[in-house]
């Protein structure tokens, strides 16, 4: 499957296929669909087209957002835009490295990696004068990415939230295509997985929980 470059085809599932998982094709339950998201970090090469990803963003803008002020801004990387935000990446990672030619090696790795991903989003927000409202909708452009990862699920598709300091690095930005006034506050790459990785155990809320009376 991992030379198949057809587009992800993104129309209801047919009883056949896997109704569970990751690489399920049709519709999940929430729970499950919670239950079931992984952070993939390996795709096959098979692109995501246009319609999916538009449905993904149309999935994210119903995130809660106090006061409406709905504050995502949503920027889609083609494979130039991807290459050179990888670039950045790969420039930071590389000044740790003492070598030159083990340095190059290391960027012209993570700019290649980049411009190889099937699809990449990155998610920025509008940063309001009011550093209250500037939180609130940091927490609402989250919960947008969150309403993502969810609506790929159901496309058969996966994805992987990055954040970090790169975001803030003015390569980075340029290459995302951010606007002034705007800062970016994730970004997801996008795809069908190449493998599925097990869950990793999380702490049961129970245990991280207070009750107040």
């Amino acid at each position: 499957m991992t030379g198949d470059r057809r587009p992800i085809d993104t129309r209801p599932a047919r009883d056949d296929r896997r109704s569970s998982g990751i690489a399920a094709t049709r519709p999940l339950d929430v729970r499950a669909a919670i239950e079931a998201r992984r952070s993939i970090k390996r795709f096959t090469a098979r692109p995501v087209d246009r319609s999916a990803i538009e449905s993904l963003l149309d999935a994210a803008v119903h995130a809660p957002n106090h006061r409406l002020t709905e504050p995502w801004r949503f920027y889609v990387l083609g494979p130039r835009a991807r290459r050179r935000y990888g670039e950045a990446l790969g420039a930071r990672k590389a000044k740790r490295v003492e070598d030159a030619a083990a340095a190059a090696a290391v960027l012209e790795k993570v700019a290649s990696e980049h411009e190889a991903l099937p699809a990449m989003i990155a998610v920025a927000i509008h940063v309001a004068d009011d550093p209250e409202v500037e939180r609130e909708d940091y927490a609402a452009a989250m919960m947008a990415v969150q309403n993502l990862a969810l609506a790929a699920l159901a496309l058969g598709l996966g994805t992987h939230i990055k954040t970090g300091g790169v975001m803030d690095d003015p390569a980075a930005r340029a290459a995302a295509g951010v606007a002034a006034g705007e800062r970016i506050v994730a970004i997801v790459n996008v795809g069908e997985p190449e493998d599925e990785p097990p869950p990793k155990p999380r702490t049961p809320a129970s245990e991280k929980t207070v009750w107040v009376e």
